[in-house]
């Protein structure tokens, strides 16, 4: 962690891609980070986290672990409409999350410079919910996005995001992937900028008010500044033309890509040793029309390199019916739209669009890897609470709610008790759902850090429209399965929140707290409380065994 504070220019460290961010951040001075954790953004916060909390404390730099990614982006509009320089940053569920809050916010624009990073999971390695492609969000959004593709542009993008906010007073994202996230590389490292002073809220009529009808004036003026932006990005040096320089030149054929996929097609035409010009698109919205039209106006084939939807190629398809009608765009019909793209992908694809012969290299011994499902941790207090569900309840009659956190491995072998898992706080809402729509038995889980998240609402409205769920919430007093970051209600905090103290306020009569260690009182509790008539709610109260309390 000290490296990233280096305070020497010119110096190049290794770095996680998301430990550059910080550095980027950090050499542009910012004053104010909010984050939810959520993986692959998670280091973002912890590296944050570990300065704030360390003897190499910046000056006038604040951060915070918010209770969900919307009060992540609130707090950090408030903290732009008072002129400071803001980062926010989240996986990709998070910008789901937040999309309340960041629609007006693009309307209003920013005061102090602004830049939300958001983190897609291709494949998702660790993510529960889908496939999610958040350019289409930025595309929705009207949000200015840029795409790195290596832990140097991870630095370098959002030093030029915030450079972008500030010219054009607006919020400007940085999409990442897994792979550009969790990647390690050299960066070169700038000066870190000191932060400036506290910062002041200015009163000024309608600037922050978007009520009809100045709200429609306000989105006349966001895409005048998208077409401003646009003119911008035909200039900036992000988006370029590569080659590798070898023998074979094909001026016939061309190959446009942005973020990681770049990466993998350069690593594809050293392989095939293959001298195309390839297009690299740093700006993802808006992009630079004239650029690519330049780019494409003498092909007869072009080839998209992108993961997940082709957003890309159909913006390319529209662009050669101006200049090159003939153009043959080829994109999903050689790169996969499931899962994310890997080397060998792009090397068979670029084969076929060249017409270059290339063996696949078969391995010569054919070994057998056995299936293994993740387990709960040896030790983990949650295998206590499924001992005893499992003697309390005949699992096979009961239905069984899940959400995101440790607990969704309820799933798996050996557990196997898992019914339903979709987002962040569903597992209530759904519970009561089906308790409305049936006579059945029903137990949900649900995590602390995931009930402070977005569990609050669905409890209220169980409650308050009358059905009679059992729900267990998961106390391993952190948030465990991103790394073991804070909660408001984890003891770390100087003043915890108490978990029980919430559900008595939502109107719970139902209430236990309990040490799932001592299983008879679980189980004859999980028993007696799964015949109420009203929701009942048990505590389930013992720390993660990585946790010190």
């Amino acid at each position: 962690m000290e490296e990233i504070l280096l305070n020497k220019p010119g110096k190049k460290i290794i770095l996680l891609g998301n430990e550059a961010i910080v550095r980027g951040a950090l050499e542009e001075g910012v004053n104010f980070v909010s984050t939810y954790p959520g993986t692959p953004a998670s280091e973002i916060g912890d590296t944050f986290s570990k300065i704030q909390n360390s003897k190499f404390k910046i000056q006038n730099l604040y951060f915070e672990y918010s209770t969900n990614e919307k009060v992540a982006l609130e707090a950090g509009i408030g903290a732009s409409f008072s002129g400071l320089k803001t980062l926010v940053a989240m996986k990709d569920f998070g910008l789901n999350v937040c999309l309340d809050a960041l629609l007006p916010f693009l309307y209003t624009g920013t005061k102090g410079p602004t830049v939300i990073v958001v983190a897609d999971d291709p494949s998702c390695h660790s993510s529960a919910q889908s496939e999610e492609n958040t350019r289409g969000l930025a595309l929705l959004a009207h949000i200015p996005a840029l795409e790195p593709s290596d832990p140097q542009e991870c630095k370098d993008f959002v030093k030029l995001g915030f450079q972008i906010s500030e010219k054009f007073k607006i919020p400007v994202m940085i999409r990442t992937t897994t792979r550009v996230s969790h990647q390690r590389a050299p960066v070169k490292l700038g000066k870190i900028t000191k932060s400036g002073i506290g910062g002041k809220f200015i009163k000024e009529p309608k600037r922050f008010v978007t009520m009809p009808p100045r709200v429609l004036e306000m989105k006349k003026e966001l895409l005048e500044k998208i077409e401003k932006i646009q003119e911008f990005s035909e200039k900036n040096s992000i988006n370029k033309i590569k080659t590798q320089k070898l023998e074979i030149k094909n001026l016939k054929l061309g190959i446009i890509t942005s973020g990681i996929s770049f990466l993998y097609v350069m690593e594809a035409l050293k392989e095939l040793n293959l001298d195309l010009p390839v297009l690299k698109l740093g700006f993802f919205y808006p992009l630079p029309e004239k650029k690519i039209k330049n780019f494409i106006k003498d092909f007869k084939k072009v080839l998209i390199v992108e993961e997940l939807d082709p957003y890309l190629e159909k913006e390319i398809e529209r662009l050669a019916k101006e200049v090159n009608c003939k153009l043959k765009v080829i994109g999903k019909e050689l790169i996969p739209e499931v899962g994310e793209l890997k080397p060998e992908i792009a090397i068979i694809a670029l084969a076929k669009f060249t017409n270059t012969k290339y063996k696949i290299q078969n391995t010569k011994y054919k070994i057998q890897i056995l299936k293994r499902f993740p387990q709960l941790c040896p030790g983990c207090p949650y295998w206590f609470v499924f001992s005893a569900i499992k003697k309390a309840v005949d699992t096979k009659k009961v239905i069984f709610g899940g959400d995101i956190g440790c607990y969704m491995l309820f799933g798996l072998p050996p557990l196997n008790i898992q019914d339903y898992l979709f987002c962040m706080g569903s597992s209530v809402g759904i519970a009561h759902g089906i308790k409305k729509a049936t006579k059945q038995k029903l137990i949900t889980f649900i995590g602390d850090s995931t009930f402070f998240h977005a569990g609050i609402p669905a409890l209220i409205n169980t409650v308050y429209n009358k059905s009679n769920p059992l729900i267990i919430i998961l106390d391993n007093q952190t948030t465990a399965m991103t790394g073991h970051q804070p909660h408001p209600g984890a003891p770390k905090d100087k003043n915890p929140i108490k978990i029980e103290d919430i559900v008595k306020a939502c109107g719970v009569k139902n209430l236990k707290v309990i040490d799932p260690i001592h299983q008879k009182e679980f189980i004859n509790t999980v028993k007696e409380f799964l015949n109420k008539k009203e929701v009942s709610v048990i505590v389930a109260r013992r720390p993660c065994k990585f946790v010190r309390t």
